[in-house]
């Protein structure tokens, strides 16, 4: 068994640590309902998702380069092939809980992900124009799974750049939603600002109502007192 402080076993222990916890955020998603908080935890699975989905194919590449820098077993390497097998399909099943069909089979992307033969094994038998037939018929399947690649990363492109379009709608809404609330703001102070010296005249009219009628109760006052006094 290889040492895991090997560059693939680290990356797949990553790898595998990773969808732990997509699969933590997963059974978490029905605790957040269906608001805005729901949607934001959706999102932060499916770029985990996506992030995942690279990482295994980063250590598909790297498999299929151990043998020359690092020699291992035929039962290592196919140990390390069944981990990937498992690891990808635990992906697929995730990403079919959040409907990404894009991570469906991986057939449907580069093809069924044969073992390749051994290389001796393949060109037994074979003379020299056999081995630089079967040495096409290998580019011709490199060709044709670029193709594929290439279409699934235009897809993608096309995906993004819609998410883009709506990311940018949704901050010029924002932006107006702010331009609008500064108004209101400053109409309500204003409004306050009226208020506030209509109070404060109220209150001075009332201050004058109330002297005015003390000075006139003092007259009456002065005037039946004079009276009082005229006729004793």
């Amino acid at each position: 068994m290889a040492s895991s402080s090997d560059p693939w076993s680290r990356e797949y222990n990553e790898a595998s640590k990773l969808a732990d916890d997509i699969t933590s955020m997963i059974s978490e998603r029905n605790s957040f309902g269906t608001g805005p908080e729901a949607q934001r935890h959706s999102s932060a699975i499916r770029r985990k998702i996506t992030i995942l989905g690279t990482r295994l194919d980063s250590l598909q590449s790297l498999l299929t380069k151990l043998p020359a820098k690092q020699p291992l077993t035929e039962k290592e390497m196919n140990r390390r092939r069944d981990m990937l097998a498992n690891l990808r399909t635990k992906v697929t099943q995730m990403a079919s809980a959040l409907n990404m069909s894009s991570f469906g089979n991986r057939d449907s992307l580069l093809g069924p992900d044969t073992k390749p033969a051994d290389d001796m094994t393949r060109i037994s038998g074979l003379d020299n124009s056999g081995i630089v037939g079967l040495q096409r018929q290998i580019m011709r399947e490199q060709d044709e799974g670029l193709e594929k690649l290439e279409e699934t990363v235009i897809s993608t492109k096309h995906i993004a750049l819609a998410v883009n379009e709506e990311l940018t709608l949704h901050t010029r809404l924002i932006d107006d939603l702010d331009e609008h609330v500064e108004v209101t703001d400053s109409r309500l102070k204003r409004v306050q600002k009226n208020l506030a010296i209509l109070n404060k005249r109220v209150k001075g009219g009332c201050s004058c109502l109330c002297l005015l009628l003390s000075v006139f109760g003092i007259v009456i006052l002065v005037v039946a007192l004079w009276l009082i006094i005229k006729y004793l």
